[in-house]
């Protein structure tokens, strides 16, 4: 089914519905399904007009406003597809995405948060080898003015909706012409990678993956009418997208929080009645600490999905059981969306508080191979994740090789990620390939020894990374965090390892730092661990 089909079929069972929650000191805005329809209606009308065509890219440079859901319904209607723009984005990233995505026009943020977006645009514009957009400025949800485009004009024009938007308009979308009559074959959506080992790749995916993973996620959490999703993660990236679209194919609303202020997301989370939270685990235990000095009640909470970036999942968890909310690790990527994989509620702990879970989707396939001779591992083994099936990445943006790169002979989507798939099918995700550390011959994954740290009294976060020795051998060194008001002694850390830990899985090392280096990126901050393996090479 296309999204404009859901969209349809959402209308027809209670248009009046709330489907998207704009947040914002200003106010709160409340769309129902009937406007969100309508809003797309008018919004494809005019990209119409403007010459926007089945296979056009358009870029889409907005926060977490409803504009940014209602762009990609409207894009999706023409059989264009939208390539997700982070307001983080600097000017070399923006380079990047108008010389691989090379869309056609740029959506972008009118006097949102003070961000000089046009002037980063403006100066990508002048570098990229390629043909300068038209650009459309969006005034967001709370605007009721007029916009001058004429600023935004960086020589292949610029306009607002509301100026090519047919006097009258259409009264409501079901009299107006649907356009493109898809058959969920055409590219919808493209997401940014973590672009860990250069510029971030563009993956794309078609329109009935989308609609398809979108209902199987909302089925696999019980997110129903009524419910209600904290949408704080940026819409640019596929956890923040997959949360939304899994509230809107489930019948729910979306809480959109476009600048991430924990109290201010804990006051709008008990205002609204949110019941699901989906992130990672930076994000949610930000929340967490904020909510020890800001307590407020949330009757209506039931689902937490996390994701492990920097080791505070056991914070998570302990703070949703406050609330008798169920927590599961969750796992996904650009290439295969998030929520890919979950846990059922009925997962026992500590395994429901793993990244990874079972695949939610009967479409999808998963496979563990040996990373290095692509032998097909048997249950239990450690060995590289592997996809197939709708969910899996359809296109990179501009880079033609990188499927052939990224798949095997025989058709499964190589992740890059080390784990293990048990006998009953549920996967264990341990960690990067290019992460796991051989100690003394054995195969060790630094979440283990993380997870030891980190259940110090005196340890905040942790991360451990290998560096090679002179003798060709790694050495384990741990990079820790205190807890606020701690001392955390390296030796004694050491110590703690040892009483737990084989001999050889005790750091060699153990390094006190103030904080983590991280990435900000779409989806959440990430440890950046090759920043910690040069540090580790350096005299302490």
């Amino acid at each position: 089914m296309s999204l404009a089909g859901l969209l349809d079929d959402l209308v027809a069972e209670d248009a009046e519905a709330v489907i998207a929650i704009d947040a914002s000191p200003c106010g709160v805005r409340l769309t129902c399904r009937r406007e969100l329809r309508w809003r797309v209606a008018v919004l494809r009308a005019a990209l119409r007009r403007a010459g926007i065509r089945a296979e056009d890219c358009v870029a889409v440079w907005l926060p977490n406003w409803s504009d940014a859901l209602v762009w990609q319904f409207a894009a999706a209607a023409l059989g264009a597809h939208v390539i997700g723009v982070n307001t983080r984005y600097n000017v070399d990233e923006m380079v990047h995405v108008l010389e691989r995505a090379r869309p056609k026009i740029v959506a972008i943020a009118h006097g949102f948060h003070g961000l000089d977006l046009l002037g980063r645009l403006r100066k990508a514009v002048a570098r990229a080898a390629a043909p300068v957009p038209a650009v459309v400025p969006v005034p967001g949800p709370h605007h009721d003015g007029q916009v001058d485009a004429g600023p935004y004009d960086l020589g292949g024009g610029a306009w607002t909706v509301a100026a090519l938007t047919v006097p009258g308009g259409p009264r409501d979308p079901g009299e107006a012409d649907r356009g493109h009559p898809g058959d969920g074959a055409d590219l919808v959506v493209a997401f940014a990678t973590s672009g860990s080992t250069g510029m971030p790749k563009l993956a794309a995916h078609r329109e009935a993956a989308v609609e398809c993973h979108a209902r199987n996620d909302a089925r696999a959490i019980g997110l129903g009418p009524g419910d209600v999703a904290l949408c704080a993660l940026p819409l640019s990236g596929t956890f923040g997208f997959t949360t939304a679209m899994a509230a809107i194919a489930g019948g729910g609303a979306c809480l959109l929080e476009p600048v991430f202020d924990p109290v201010a997301a804990l006051d709008d989370m008990a205002a609204h009645g949110v019941t699901h939270v989906i992130g990672g685990d930076d994000m949610l235990s930000r929340l967490a600490d904020a909510w020890a000095g800001h307590q407020v009640d949330f009757p209506a909470l039931r689902w937490f999905g996390v994701a492990d970036f920097i080791g505070r999942m056991p914070d998570v968890v302990a703070w949703a059981r406050r609330f008798g909310a169920v927590t599961s690790g969750v796992y996904g990527s650009s290439e295969v969306f998030a929520l890919v994989l979950l846990w059922p509620d009925d997962e026992p702990g500590p395994r429901r508080w793993l990244s990874g879970g079972r695949v939610v989707g009967p479409e999808t396939e998963i496979r563990v191979a040996d990373p290095v001779t692509g032998t097909v591992l048997p249950a239990g083994e450690q060995g590289e994740l592997q996809f197939r099936g709708p969910t899996v990445v359809d296109a990179y943006l501009g880079d033609a090789d990188a499927m052939a790169r990224n798949f095997t002979d025989d058709g499964w989507f190589r992740s890059g990620d080390l784990g293990a798939i048990g006998a009953d099918g549920g996967a264990e995700f341990a960690c990067r390939i290019g992460d796991v550390l051989r100690l003394r011959g054995f195969l060790v994954t630094p979440a283990e020894i993380e997870a030891r740290l980190t259940a110090h009294v005196t340890v905040d976060a942790a991360k451990v990374v290998g560096v090679r020795e002179a003798t060709g051998a790694t050495r384990a060194v741990a990079f820790v965090v205190p807890a606020e008001g701690a001392r955390a002694d390296p030796e004694t850390l050491r110590e703690w390892c040892a009483a737990a830990l084989a001999a050889f899985k005790v750091p060699a090392e153990v390094r006190v730092i103030a904080e983590m280096p991280v990435t900000l990126g779409t989806n959440g901050s990430k440890i950046r661990a090759a920043t910690l393996r040069e540090w580790a090479a350096r005299p302490a």
